[in-house]
């Protein structure tokens, strides 16, 4: 028996296996955001053979200033539904599914890529940049929770599977979750309950948009690994709170450490994290971290650590990662 080749079920989404590809950002879109031919052969070549059931697209932008790099693919404007439909359909005929991650970058960018001073949950220091923010007033908040409903329409117009929303790898969302940058003193601030009440905001606006059976999915960053930063016990009560909210999957990484732990050459190093989460959770979890071997992805979902795999660095680096992980256990 191959844990790993199972099918799942999740509400509409059927995935052919546990494997997943984790978003991971290109940098080969148009200089104004929108889908290069480069995405297309990119994903193309992917997905190539539907081995990996579902596929998540890097990270985009939903509005300018949310805008985290240079040449980020933009989920900003209904311009770009078009082409992201092109996208959604190379993937989809080469049989995998496609989720789109949505994100705002906070204060993890800078004046030079998005022409204004960057915004976040308070005015102190990003850890990883070093920049101080201007911090969000109300409207500003509301306007950012539409910007995400809209660009989650989008995502929807555009043919995908799902969509992901985006607070891990210290990014707006994960200012908003992480004490560390969260100072406010308002509804926003404060315990964990009002740290996720922006994603809660989001949640619902993104389901009444969508509609019941189109999944959503978060990526929760869901430990900082920082003295005063968020810890497993906030990501516990987040994760429940999120599956009331109508998330259908949770996709779990790290907080302001990013997607790797230093010195970690542990296959699934956020295990620890996946494991204290589906306690705590009926819905499917993702684990992704440095996961190499097909065997290690096997002995993570036997011993019960996630639902499913995600495998980043391996499958950017080899193509045919999936084919041969795949062939290998039938």
């Amino acid at each position: 028996m191959s844990y790993l080749l199972e099918p799942l079920q999740v509400g509409t989404l059927r995935l052919s296996n546990r494997l997943v590809m984790p978003p991971m950002a290109t940098a080969k879109s148009e200089s104004d955001g929108e889908v290069s031919q480069a995405i297309l052969d990119y994903y193309m070549e992917k997905s190539e053979g539907g081995y990996i059931a579902l596929i998540i697209i890097e990270h985009s932008f939903i509005k300018q200033e949310g805008k985290a790099s240079e040449q980020q693919l933009s989920i900003s404007n209904d311009s770009v539904v078009k082409d992201l439909r092109e996208l959604a359909d190379v993937i989809h005929r080469n049989g995998s599914k496609a989720i789109m991650q949505i994100n705002h970058a906070g204060s993890a960018t800078t004046e030079e890529i998005i022409g204004t001073t960057p915004v976040g949950p308070s005015a102190v220091a990003n850890p990883r940049k070093g920049n101080v923010p201007h911090e969000l007033t109300d409207e500003e908040i509301e306007d950012i929770i539409d910007a995400f409903c809209n660009a989650a329409r989008r995502v929807k117009e555009a043919g995908f599977d799902g969509v992901e929303i985006h607070s891990a790898h210290g990014y707006l969302l994960n200012q908003f979750f992480s004490p560390l940058t969260n100072k406010r003193a308002d509804e926003y601030g404060g315990d964990v309950h009002n740290r996720i009440r922006i994603h809660l905001k989001i949640i619902k606006a993104v389901r009444t948009v969508v509609g019941e059976g189109f999944p959503i999915l978060l990526r929760l960053g869901a430990s900082d690994y920082m003295s005063g930063g968020t810890t497993i016990e906030d990501s516990k009560i987040a994760a429940r709170e999120f599956e009331k909210a109508g998330v259908n999957i949770l996709d779990i990484s790290g907080g302001f450490l990013g997607y790797t732990i230093p010195g970690s050459t542990e296959q699934g190093y956020f295990a620890p994290l996946t494991e204290a989460i589906k306690k705590v959770v009926s819905i499917p979890v993702i684990l992704t971290g440095g996961i190499t071997e097909v065997q290690a992805a096997e002995q993570l979902l036997a011993e019960g650590k996630a639902d499913l795999i995600g495998v980043g660095r391996a499958i950017f680096k080899d193509s045919k990662w999936a084919q041969k992980a795949m062939e290998s256990l039938r």
